[in-house]
């Protein structure tokens, strides 16, 4: 469960650094990346950004509870989260801390 949940916020790193550029966000809300919107991504930004991260909230868990977890599974191993301050342990722990039930065993 724990790797799976690093993977996870992996991929939710990679689509934020995906959908901005110099933190101007450029994709609308409408677009999704593995079933989850832009907003959704963008609410779970606070709980995976060191030092002080912050607990995830409904929002973030509701977009996580709709994404397709091995599609955001095949982001786990990119450099792009660590660059876009993320980082991919409190990531990996979102799944756990929204209790979603069904893991994607990355």
């Amino acid at each position: 469960m724990e790797a799976f949940k690093i993977k996870l916020f992996v991929v939710v790193a990679v689509l934020l650094v995906s959908i901005s550029s110099n933190g101007v966000l450029q994709i609308s809300n409408a677009q999704t990346i593995c079933n989850v919107s832009v907003s959704g991504l963008m609410a779970c930004k606070s709980a995976v950004t060191p030092p002080n991260p912050t607990t995830p909230s409904t929002d973030c868990c509701t977009a996580l509870s709709h994404a397709d977890l091995r599609c955001l599974c095949s982001y786990r191993n990119s450099n792009l989260l660590p660059s876009l301050g993320i980082d991919p342990n409190l990531a990996m722990q979102l799944p756990g801390k929204c209790k979603l039930p069904h893991a994607a065993h990355c």
